[in-house]
């Protein structure tokens, strides 16, 4: 990445966490600069100087920016540290309000037990499947089944969640198509179970077909909660797209099939409640 482009997403990122462009560019000058005045701020960002002024004002009250009162104004961008923890517990502000007006709205209505177990929902994005994923593994109580078939799937988020389910008692079990993804498995989790499956089907190398779907993860938690990932193998970086679909419920069809094929052998576990 050169450091146009560094400078290009730094400003991006702080725009996602709330500065509009002219303060975030207005403060990544700073940030390279032990002091600026406003003109100089205005040459190195290209602000232009009179919107400089405005931008430093919102930085100031954000806790972002110091200014020094002397002819001409000097400013200052505090330390990266104390910005970044600034901009965290904004963050993290936005998110608990946000969180409490959604818990605070009432429902329409709840759907009655046949409906929840014939729901299948889907997925879109590699990382809301992730977020996903680990909220699945969070919550977990007694079992957790992993296959990870796209060693992409295994993040240092996913392998810390699984460690604590598994310092909470919970049952890990793992499984990958590779000897080498599974030695990785067993150095990131010794406790687990970890295995290696011959589903060499699931990356779609076997059959032949043009623009053949491959699984990328399939997760099942305390028997009852379901995630199935697929992609498109040959796609290039731009184009990966992961899809998932979701299921939970004892009584879920698709969650029972899954559970069937696992008892039967499919993927060498035991499900003595299928």
């Amino acid at each position: 990445m050169t450091e146009e482009q560094a400078r290009a997403e730094t400003v991006s990122l702080l725009q996602d966490l709330g500065l509009k462009e002219y303060e975030a560019r207005c403060f990544l000058a700073l940030t390279q600069a032990s002091t600026a005045t406003a003109k100089e701020i205005s040459d190195h960002s290209e602000v232009p100087r009179t919107r400089v002024y405005d931008a430093i004002r919102v930085l100031e009250a954000e806790g972002l920016v110091e200014v020094q009162h002397s002819s001409p104004q000097q400013f200052r961008a505090v330390s990266v540290d104390e910005a970044t923890a600034t901009l965290q517990r904004k963050y993290d502000d936005r998110l608990d309000t946000l969180e409490s007006y959604l818990d605070g709205l009432e429902r329409d209505g709840e759907p009655d037990e046949l409906d929840q177990m014939q729901e299948v929902w889907s997925l879109s994005g590699h990382d809301g499947i992730s977020s996903r994923t680990l909220d699945l593994v969070e919550a977990s109580n007694e079992e957790i089944l992993l296959l990870a078939v796209d060693e992409d799937v295994l993040t240092d988020d996913l392998l810390a969640a699984l460690t604590d389910a598994i310092g909470r008692g919970v049952n890990v079990i793992v499984g990958a198509i590779s000897g080498a993804i599974v030695e990785s498995i067993k150095t990131e989790l010794p406790d687990a179970e970890v295995f290696e499956t011959e589903l060499d089907w699931l990356v779609g190398s076997h059959s032949g077909l043009e623009d053949e779907v491959a699984i990328g993860r399939l997760l099942l938690v305390d028997r009852e909660s379901l995630l199935v990932s697929s992609f498109y193998p040959d796609d290039g970086p731009d184009e990966h797209t992961e899809q998932a679909v979701f299921a939970t419920g004892l009584g879920n069809g698709v969650v029972v099939l899954i559970r069937r094929l696992i008892a039967t052998g499919l993927l060498q576990i035991e499900d003595p409640g299928a």
